[in-house]
This record gives structure tokens, C-alpha cells and sequence, in this order.
């Protein structure tokens, strides 16, 4: 099976960047879509992006992160990357990662067998 790690988490203040990591283990090679979710206390977890790992789509973002975060794979790596800049206190939650099988890479939860045990962002004013 597919293990994931998250990692790259922290506290910032607002306008701060981070860039969370999620390195992967197993059978990888069968994983087609790779996501970002986050979930902030008392909330439903949201997806954040999403990526197509053999990179022939477009990436995908919530509109609330579009034109801030950035999604990026490293096949050879095995690892996927979220370059969060611009960072606003509603950012913070615990993000993250997971891995599916489907090609056609959205955030429904359903598509991702696979998930990572989350860390932490907090964004201070």
C-alpha cells in the first residue's frame, strides 16, 4: 500500500510563505492523482489542489488559494509539493495530502485512497 508524509508546516504571520512536502512510499506508480486538503478546527475539511501526476492536465485550486498556492510533482521523488505564499489567517489548518487512482484529478474525497496524517499551518495577524 501507499504510505504518506506531509511535512514543511509551521507558524507564520500573515503575507508569510511555506512549502509543504509530501513524500510518498509503495506502490506509487499506480497513484494517478495526488491532492491537497486542509481542515481547520469545527470545519469540513475543503480540497485545496489537486494534480495529474504524469502532468498532461491542468492543476487544480480552490478558488480560494488560486493565484497564491502552487501544486508540483516530483515523479522521480515521489514526492509532491504546495508552495503556499501570500499566506492569510485563514489559511491555518491542518493540511493534507492524499493519493488516488482516477485521472480525472477533483476534490472529491472519494477519488483518494490514500492519506497522510496531516501537519500543521498556522497563519498569525
Amino acid at each position: 500500500q501507499v504510505q504518506l508524509q506531509e511535512s514543511g508546516g509551521g507558524s507564520v504571520q500573515a503575507g508569510g510563505s511555506l512549502n509543504l512536502s509530501c513524500a510518498t512510499s509503495g506502490n506509487f506508480g499506480s497513484m494517478l492523482c495526488m491532492g491537497w486538503f486542509r481542515q481547520a478546527p469545527g470545519k469540513e475539511r475543503e480540497g485545496v489542489a489537486s494534480i495529474y501526476t504524469r502532468g498532461l492536465m491542468p492543476s487544480w485550486y480552490a478558488d480560494s488559494v488560486k493565484d497564491r498556492f502552487t501544486i508540483s510533482q516530483d515523479n522521480r521523488k515521489k514526492t509532491t509539493y504546495l508552495q503556499m505564499n501570500s499566506l492569510k489567517t485563514e489559511d491555518s489548518a491542518m493540511y493534507y495530502c492524499a493519493a488516488g487512482p482516477d485521472n480525472y484529478c477533483t476534490f472529491s474525497q472519494s477519488q483518494y485512497n490514500f492519506w497522510g496524517q496531516g501537519t500543521q499551518v498556522t497563519v498569525s495577524s
